[in-house]
């Protein structure tokens, strides 16, 4: 019986395993190109698991993300084009000025919740742009910075896309892992609690205050390195760069991953990336349209996300194959049962 109650974890850690090694291989299966798309994947992918953390299971709606990943952005525009930084050296610190930004923002944010607390967090982008082009001298002001562009370091003989896709996922890996931790841990139960109920939350001897200020604070972090990531890739960040509508996309991504889930983050990032891109091949008139009807039938279809049709997949196979008693033993019947 033991060793049936570990064959599902086993399973899992088979699939990590194995997904694992899927990423690393895959780039040498597909061209330059897609892989140049897959990081930008990978950034999302980022992006989305700090704002689930905020959304999933702290409870609070950000409709300005975007701004904490322009932050980031602008971080390592800043330090590489004027200070001549290494690149890579500027994605931690593009993640703590957005983290510090998003912990102060947190305060404010406390007197505020739902549709108050979306609203005024969809200023953040408009108030970014507008810093942007008033401070000329460090942002580029309109123009933006022209950052120099990619090429592989540390030694590694690989093109220049094939580099950023190691790099994203490589940072998207160590950050999911540190998710996965800070969401199992008590953090992340204190932070389900004020979800679920910040009265009784307070009243179990939960400082809803903190915890909902420091989600907000973790959660801008990973947009300021998704965003720096970002001005890494395109080697050219400008007020436009970070507009309200990737705001918008991103939470439209953590609905379609799943409330609350990590696993389904992946999901949502492919969505950001490869919806909005095929949607304007079917109509370059109105894509938005296409992009509204395909979001549409996914929420009708899995409202879960796709970690709820995960989760449903995974209990289904569970039940199939792993059976709760031995094989060739028959359980016993219980009283008043068939002889």
């Amino acid at each position: 019986m033991h060793a049936l109650r570990l064959a599902p974890s086993a399973a899992r850690i088979a699939a990590v395993a194995a997904a694992a090694v899927a990423v690393a291989l895959f780039p040498h299966l597909i061209s330059n190109y897609h892989a140049y798309q897959l990081a930008f994947v990978g950034i999302y992918f980022i992006a989305l698991l700090g704002l689930n953390i905020l959304t999933g299971y702290s409870g609070q709606i950000s409709l300005g993300h975007g701004a904490f990943m322009g932050l980031g952005a602008y971080t390592t525009a800043i330090l590489t084009t004027h200070h001549g930084v290494r690149d890579l050296w500027t994605i931690p610190l593009g993640g703590l000025v957005a983290g510090g930004a998003g912990f102060l923002f947190g305060f404010p944010a406390l007197r505020l919740a739902g549709v108050y607390l979306a609203v005024a967090t969809f200023a953040l982008p408009i108030a970014l742009a507008s810093l942007a082009k008033k401070f000329e001298g460090f942002t580029g002001g309109g123009g933006g910075l022209i950052l120099n562009l990619p090429r592989a370091e540390l030694g590694a003989h690989t093109s220049p896309s094939r580099w950023l896709y190691y790099v994203t996922w490589s940072i998207a890996a160590v950050l999911l892992l540190a998710a996965w931790l800070f969401v199992r841990g008590r953090t992340g139960r204190a932070l389900r609690s004020v979800h679920a109920s910040e009265t009784a939350a307070a009243a179990s001897g939960v400082n809803v205050a903190a915890f909902k200020t420091l989600a907000f604070g973790v959660s801008a972090f990973y947009a300021g390195v998704a965003g720096s990531l970002l001005a890494i890739t395109v080697a050219y960040v400008n007020p436009d760069t970070f507009p309200i509508s990737l705001s918008i996309l991103l939470l439209t991504g953590v609905v379609v991953a799943g409330l609350g889930s990590l696993t389904g983050v992946v999901f949502g990032a492919l969505f950001i990336e490869f919806v909005p891109l095929h949607a304007q091949s079917i109509s370059k008139q109105a894509p938005s349209v296409v992009y509204g009807l395909v979001l549409i039938a996914i929420l009708l279809v899995a409202p879960t996300g796709a970690a709820g049709v995960l989760g449903s997949a995974f209990r289904f196979l569970r039940g199939r194959f792993y059976s709760p008693t031995r094989p060739g033993r028959t359980p016993e019947p219980t009283k008043g049962g068939a002889r």
